[in-house]
């Protein structure tokens, strides 16, 4: 059964108290709880009072887990359309079926296509959010993803299309003024340049798709980096940095993540490109403040096993959904199928980590990370009203959300 959708807004005068459930907050579980929101605001949180103002809707929630709209930012599209099909009824096709498994707010995720393709697709970003569609959810920023990655870490992305940062290319993207996340293989000549511009712009700055080692990843968190994308995913180890630069051994992404206060990372939890071990293990050593869940979801979520194209379809790249994964070619793991919800599910499921604090970096550990955590991520007073009832099983059900 689809989840039903509920948009409050401004023009919603409407005053709505979700009562009798339990409200997920980032430290702690919340029962009996009463949860009230009008004009898109959330006004008050606590335990259910002994009367009701008047002019309230009352919705009983009792058995239900309440919890802020869920926050992705590494997602590539969904219901048989990729963000890098670079059009309006993409975005908004992909965005929608995000916004059904509870994903409110979203940062539409590159690839390494042309850099036609990539201008194409902040377009169609900014078109879809600044358009009239009242169903949408927050298109937030686009993850500037793609190109910059070593080909040896390429994973599923079009090996060809990895390429050095170039200032007159990465700040074409960075001038559009839609770029939140930006992304670059510390490695790479030129990475300099590039950290410096989306640390001027204010970006979450990260590495992925590479061999870096510990002394490259230290020079760029100088300069700003502070995020490694889906850990232990398509990134350096201590053999593949030795291959790469000889003996001594040396440090690689892993240890240097592990060993920072200041550095996050994030884990695509969908079952299958990590064991439970791992992602128990992440948890254990980076907390939930500084661990992220992401999708890293393709154009297969909520499409049928076969065959579908990654990115623009111009680019001829093909991944196989097994209905459970996405797979290359060469049988590699290629992104995921699932979003946002499945990943908090399994990880209640196959790790002893609290609800409350698998919630959490599902929803205001990147908020927090990208910066929109005055408004979002958590169930707070003054907070957008995004808020998710789930039931027993932390399926969504309902989707209360303001959009833009």
């Amino acid at each position: 059964m689809k989840p039903i959708l509920t948009r409050t807004n401004a023009d919603n005068a409407t005053r709505f108290a979700l009562v009798g459930g339990t409200a997920i907050l980032p430290d702690r579980l919340l029962e009996n709880s009463y949860i009230e929101f009008t004009r898109g605001v959330l006004t008050r949180i606590g335990q259910v009072p002994k009367q009701f103002p008047k002019g309230l809707e009352v919705i009983d929630v009792t058995g239900k887990y309440l919890a802020p709209g869920w926050i992705d930012i590494h997602l590539h599209g969904g219901a048989g359309a990729d963000f890098m099909d670079g059009t309006q009824r993409a975005i908004e096709t992909a965005a929608h079926a995000h916004l059904r498994h509870g994903t409110t707010t979203m940062f539409p995720t590159t690839t390494t296509g042309s850099q036609e393709s990539i201008m194409k697709m902040i377009q169609a970003v900014a078109d879809a959010s600044e358009g009239n569609d009242d169903g949408l959810p927050t298109l937030e920023g686009v993850h500037l993803y793609g190109p910059y990655f070593l080909p040896e870490k390429s994973g599923c992305h079009k090996k060809t299309g990895c390429r050095t940062p170039k200032r007159d290319e990465f700040e074409s993207y960075f001038k559009t003024g839609w770029i939140r996340i930006a992304t670059c293989a510390a490695e790479l000549p030129g990475a300099d340049a590039f950290y410096r511009a989306a640390s001027k712009r204010g970006c979450l700055i990260t590495c992925g798709h590479s061999d870096a080692s510990w002394n490259e990843m230290a020079a760029a968190h100088k300069l700003g980096m502070s995020h490694v994308d889906h850990f232990w995913c398509a990134m350096s180890s201590v053999p593949s940095v030795r291959a790469r630069l000889g003996s001594p051994m040396q440090g690689s992404m892993a240890e240097f993540v592990l060993a920072h206060s200041t550095m996050s990372t994030e884990v695509i939890a969908d079952g299958f490109h990590l064991a439970p071990e791992l992602l128990q293990f992440a948890w254990q050593i980076k907390g939930s403040k500084l661990l992220a869940l992401v999708s890293d979801t393709s154009r297969a979520l909520d499409m049928p096993p076969g065959q579908y194209t990654f990115g623009d379809p111009k680019e001829e790249v093909w991944i196989e959904s097994t209905g459970k994964v996405g797979l290359n070619p060469t049988g590699g793991l290629a992104s995921s199928v699932v979003a946002l919800d499945h990943c908090v599910r399994h990880m209640a499921k196959v790790t002893k980590i609290p609800l409350y604090e698998i919630v959490r970096m599902a929803t205001l550990t990147p908020a927090e990370r990208t910066g929109i955590a005055d408004t979002r991520g958590s169930l707070e007073k003054g907070k957008r009203s995004d808020v998710l009832v789930l039931n027993n099983k932390l399926n969504v059900e309902r989707v209360f959300y303001c959009g833009n």
